[in-house]
């Protein structure tokens, strides 16, 4: 054999030997869970007509048990994205998108803050976990063919606390300050109003090199049917949800709990709902995320409760003091080590996961980037915790209003409004927020950049509940939110004054349409009955102001012919409603969304109206060969061979906020209204509840029954029973079993 040839052949074994390395490094690499729960769980789960999942055990770490198998029979496609995101893996899964929240997880020290608090919790607590991460483990077992990623399980209660600690400071915006400052791009501080000598600051940050390689940023998993989003990405804004409380005296002898979330459809986010049920008086109905034990959002016997995105100021910025060497900063005039290592970013392209290392660096003031303009420490609210896992359980098992405000009261929960209602007819609206107690500086500039030398300047915790704006039992006799100001919340005589909270908590002051249309139409009802409160939920008009006043005005103002002059003419005379009955509310549809985004995402130039509009014609007459289709052959509802017409719009209270193009240029809905729960406490009977889901309990399961089974109540605005005591649970099951781990 000649020497070319013998060149060749080892050249081609090089090759095959880097093929297979980097097909196969990622899960020897990664590291396995430290320890699993050996202990013994049962819990029987019985079925009702719509698979919902009703989860009974003698323990609540039984019934944890149950909620995990129960999951994983309907979605363990999503849990499996999520724990790989709670083990900084996610990247090899979901290619550069994975990558980015992979990196996030390194720098936040998800992991470490797990590992360093998860022991500090209640032993009950912590058993939740280890419960919820075996059920996790004996599915994976017993369906080896169902994992996505070799190495991922067993996981224990660890794991599953990381992905709390990940997750939770992106629903207060962490995304748009993380973002920027790695990507370059400018930094939007703006909040609550103007504090006296604290203007509204934009930073520009440019970094020094890109997460990824720039070829290997196009390259993304094509294998999941849908993206996991999380909350804090490009459409943060646009997160949203309505939520509403109606005493007795005021809802015609009712007690009313109103839960709209707006939350993705599918994904890591997305609304799972269950019950519980155990011998130590647990006794729960709501939904969570993917990767909890409990729910999130519900009611028990006695109370409810329900969230909203809140968006105060709980993240500061601090710019580093740095000697020549790049690796001390200064604080109150001494030198420092600064914290860094090195972490390895699997980054899945086609059969391949690339290992790519980054840099991590950490400050006393918390995480730190890197850019060309120095170095920037984060510190946000409720950082290196993780008590919000005790603080989120404790709130299921409350029975009274002191003992839920009690939960509260510890600020363990980081962000997101409540809205409150119970038996005895109280309501309540409370502000949550684990806002840093800043001193009151008025040297430093809290939405700027802070002067990172000064010690002073590192607050220890978040303000005293006291602070927090809240409405207990207004006069009003209601309350409600729709991602807008707490100043706004129970009507004319019974809203809170912005003048009774400091400037300087950083409470946002921010309208929606939502909450424009919600104000309105709840101060004018006399009673506010079923009736009354299905049409303001369901309401589909949009307010003359703010951005819509913006699109209009540009409208009236744009020299066009042709087509498009016809386009301005139709939308300019448009009625203002998108119940899909109005000849331009297609084309509204489609011109309007971005102008709200720009709004609620602070942006400092609205879209240019001629280009938004030439592109909503030219979108139309492709597709539909017209510019005025009806608005419900544009917006469908899709879920395999399922197809259905909707109405609302992107800040509607009937929500439909985010869609994807087809091919067929029909828009499907991938973000909007997603799981309702309708709560009602009537006198001398027991709680009643009924809830939609956009599509069915077994949202990736396409042969399941309950893959689609719901589309039909959500898109003709009707609710199912939601079968909260055991007996309706027997009279309505359709399949009952049990399960175990010994």
């Amino acid at each position: 054999m000649s020497w070319p040839m013998r060149l060749g052949i080892g050249f081609v074994a090089v090759l095959i030997i880097a093929f297979i390395a980097l097909a196969t490094w990622e899960p020897f690499y990664a590291s396995a869970s430290a320890t699993t729960s050996s202990k013994a769980y049962r819990a029987e789960i019985i079925r009702d007509e719509y698979g919902v999942p009703h989860i009974y055990g003698k323990t609540d770490a039984d019934v944890a048990f149950g909620v995990a198998v129960a999951h994983a029979e309907d979605d363990f496609f999503t849990l499996q994205d999520v724990i790989a995101m709670s083990r900084g893996r996610y990247g090899a899964i979901a290619g550069q998108e994975g990558a980015v929240l992979d990196f996030a997880y390194h720098l936040l020290e998800a992991r470490d803050t797990a590992v360093a608090e998860f022991p500090k919790l209640p032993a009950e607590t912590r058993a939740l976990f280890e419960a919820y991460a075996a059920g996790l483990n004996r599915y994976a077992h017993q369906h080896p063919d169902e994992v996505k990623l070799a190495n991922l399980f067993p996981v224990n209660g660890e794991d599953i606390a990381a992905g709390f600690v990940l997750r939770q400071p992106f629903f207060f915006g962490l995304a748009n300050v993380i973002g920027p400052l790695v990507a370059g791009e400018e930094l939007n501080r703006e909040f609550g109003p103007d504090i006296p000598g604290f203007p509204r600051d934009r930073v520009i940050a440019p970094s020094t090199e890109p997460l990824m390689d720039p070829d290997a940023a196009d390259e993304v998993a094509s294998h999941r049917p849908h993206p996991l989003p999380l909350p804090g990405s490009e459409d943060a804004g646009l997160l949203g949800s309505n939520a509403f409380a109606v005493t007795a005296a005021k809802g015609g002898g009712t007690t009313t709990l109103i839960a709209n979330s707006h939350q993705p459809l599918r994904g890591g986010v997305a609304w799972y709902e269950f019950s519980v049920e155990s011998e130590e008086g647990w006794h729960f109905t709501g939904a969570n995320f993917p990767g909890s034990p409990y729910p999130f959002l519900g009611h028990n016997e006695h109370l409810g409760w329900t969230n909203t995105v809140n968006r105060p100021d709980m993240i500061d910025v601090y710019q580093l003091q740095m000697d020549e060497s790049g690796t001390r900063y200064q604080l109150d005039g001494e030198w420092r080590d600064l914290e860094s290592k090195t972490v390895i970013l699997p980054v899945r392209m086609g059969p391949l996961v690339l290992p790519i290392p980054r840099t991590i660096h950490r400050s006393v003031h918390g995480p730190v980037i890197a850019n060309d303009n120095g170095f920037f420490a984060i510190r946000y609210g409720g950082m290196g915790t993780a008590d919000q896992l005790d603080a989120y359980y404790r709130l299921t098992k409350a029975t009274t209003l002191d003992e839920w405000q009690a939960q509260l009261e510890r600020m363990a929960i980081p962000s997101t409004n409540f809205i409150y209602a119970d038996e005895d007819g109280n309501i309540a609206y409370v502000y949550n927020a684990a806002i840093p107690d800043r001193p009151e500086d008025p040297k430093a500039n809290w939405r700027g950049v802070l002067d990172g030398s000064r010690s002073d300047l590192i607050w220890e915790s978040p303000v005293s509940y006291a602070r927090l704006p809240k409405l207990i039992n207004p006069a009003s006799g209601w309350v409600y939110n729709s991602n807008n100001e707490p100043y706004t919340a129970a009507g004319e005589g019974s809203d809170l004054s912005p003048e009774d909270f400091s400037p300087i908590l950083g409470i946002e002051r921010k309208q929606t349409n939502r909450s424009r249309r919600a104000y309105k139409l709840l101060s004018e009802a006399e009673v506010l009955d079923r009736a009354a409160l299905k049409a303001i939920k369901y309401d589909t008009v949009y307010e003359r102001a703010s951005y819509v006043e913006t699109m209009l005005s540009a409208l009236e103002k744009l020299e066009a012919e042709g087509k498009l002059a016809e386009a301005r003419d139709l939308l300019t005379g448009w009625d203002l409603n998108s119940d899909g009955e109005g000849p331009a509310d297609a084309l509204a549809y489609l011109v309007l969304r971005d102008y709200m985004s720009a709004e609620y995402q602070n942006k400092a130039d609205y879209p240019d109206i001629r280009e938004k509009l030439q592109a909503a014609v030219d979108h139309l007459v492709q597709h539909f060969g017209r510019i005025d289709p009806p608005l419900s052959e544009l917006l469908r509802l899709r879920q395999g061979d399922v197809d259905l017409p909707l109405d609302g719009g992107s800040d509607t209270l009937r929500a439909a906020t985010t869609w994807q193009v087809d091919a067929d240029g029909r828009l499907a809905l991938i973000h909007g209204d997603s799981f309702i729960q309708w709560v009602e406490w009537k006198d001398g009977e027991r709680v009643s509840s009924r809830s939609v889901q956009p599509f069915g309990q077994a949202i990736t399961r396409p042969d399941s029954p309950h893959y689609a089974d719901q589309m039909q109540l959500y898109v003709d605005h009707e609710l199912k029973p939601v079968r909260f005591w055991r007996d309706d649970v027997e009279a309505n099951a359709k399949r009952r079993y049990v399960v175990e781990a010994n």
